[in-house]
């Protein structure tokens, strides 16, 4: 290998190490904001990760989940949006604990998540995300559960008798 691309490889796999430990940090909202953690609805998760924030009402976060989840153990979500956020948290009421995730967004990062969650039943999703302009954005769509979380098969009489 000549030298220069050896030096070159080299800078590379150099910078490329230390890009992670420069840019990625998280919040560890579990430490710091508890009681977000063991609320039971929305709001009052909402109002203990945040306090009492005015929350505008957006279009410009696409949220992609299903009007009807046959499995309620495993329902997958997207969240997309071109905005300029500092985090993103996922909120429902069909639980015991309404807080399901919160998502530090890195400065310039791209926002493009891919969860799956558990619901025992049917609920509102909420979407709440702080911009970097101090401006928190809010979004809700509701999934259907079915019952048993398994598209109704137990509702069926046995074929075997």
């Amino acid at each position: 290998m000549e030298r220069r691309k050896f030096l070159g490889l080299g800078a590379t796999v150099v910078g490329a190490s230390m890009l992670p430990m420069s840019v990625l940090n998280a919040t560890d909202f579990r430490a710091t904001k508890p009681d977000a953690w063991e609320a039971a609805k929305s709001a009052d998760a909402i109002k203990a990760l945040y306090g009492d924030v005015k929350l505008i009402t957006t279009d410009k976060i696409k949220m992609k989940a299903p009007k009807l989840a046959e499995n309620g153990g495993s329902i997958p979500i997207k969240l997309t949006s071109k905005m300029d956020l500092e985090s993103i948290a996922v909120f429902q009421d069909a639980n015991p604990r309404s807080t399901v995730c919160v998502f530090t967004v890195p400065k310039n990062g791209t926002i493009a998540y891919d969860l799956r969650m558990k619901m025992r039943s049917t609920s509102d999703i909420t979407v709440i995300a702080k911009g970097r302009d101090g401006q928190f954005y809010k979004l809700s769509q509701k999934v259907e559960v079915s019952i048993g979380g398994c598209g109704g098969w137990f509702n069926h009489p046995s074929p075997i008798k």
